[in-house]
């Protein structure tokens, strides 16, 4: 395993800055948030031309690119440019949102098998994010998901399933179909807090990871929202130097 910071931890600002923050709290590889709703980085920015992204990758930042997260739904062609992306970067993984609450299972069932051809065809990896208020909010529905679309993935983010809606249940079982993972400390009642203050047990997640044989990235993705500014980079000093403890 390896660590990660997500660019959403500065995706108040410009892509280009927040790789160069993150250079400066001494990480060296990058998951590559994308947010169409935000000025950071849109997957339609990167879809319209792979190739110019992928160079403009090169020329702003040393970082290593490991994998892209979308926040929100995109088109089928839309996740064909960002996996040509992708694969212009040696990167494997993709991470997508399942669809939301209330969405037929069977309709999210043919949805993520167009995704899965298309992901197959450039061989990306292709999982969906453990988030409140979509389909993958409940454990066995996540499971269930990818027991049904061969392939798929999880992205596992436990802060939702620490405070979400289904807290008090075990979600061990989607262990085996993690492809990626999602970091910062919660509580019950709180998706973020300072790191220390919170309930998440990281060295319950490595050693769960590691009896699965995961060999990925521990992605430290915290939201700009929940932080004040002046904290982020000491949240984001300590998040690396506990996981290296613990690696």
């Amino acid at each position: 395993m390896f660590i990660a910071a997500s660019s959403r931890c500065f995706s108040d600002l410009r892509f280009d800055d927040a790789c160069r923050a993150i250079v400066d709290l001494e990480y060296d590889k990058l998951d590559i948030y994308l947010d169409e709703s935000s000025k950071h980085l849109k997957p339609s920015e990167v879809a319209q031309s792979p190739e110019a992204f992928s160079q403009r990758m090169r020329d702003v930042t040393r970082l290593s690119p490991i994998a892209f997260s979308i926040a929100h739904d995109i088109s089928p062609d839309t996740l064909k440019g960002i996996c040509t992306a992708a694969k212009l970067l040696q990167v494997t993984q993709v991470t997508v949102p399942a669809a939301e609450i209330g969405t037929p299972f069977n309709s999210e069932i043919d949805r993520l098998r167009t995704f899965i051809g298309i992901a197959n065809q450039l061989g990306i990896r292709l999982s969906i994010h453990t988030k409140t208020g979509h389909l993958t909010e409940d454990p066995h529905t996540a499971v269930e998901l990818c027991q049904s679309v061969r392939g798929l993935g999880i992205s596992l983010d436990p802060s939702y399933y620490l405070c979400g809606p289904h807290r008090d249940q075990n979600y061990d079982q989607v262990y085996p179909y993690v492809f990626h993972t999602y970091l910062r400390d919660s509580t019950p009642s709180q998706l973020q807090v300072q790191v220390g203050l919170g309930e998440v047990d990281y060295a319950k997640q490595i050693v769960s990871l590691r009896r699965e044989e995961y060999r990925r990235a521990l992605s430290v993705d915290f939201d700009p929202a929940l932080m004040d500014s002046a904290a982020r980079p000491l949240e984001m000093r300590k998040m690396r130097l506990l996981l290296e403890t613990l690696l």
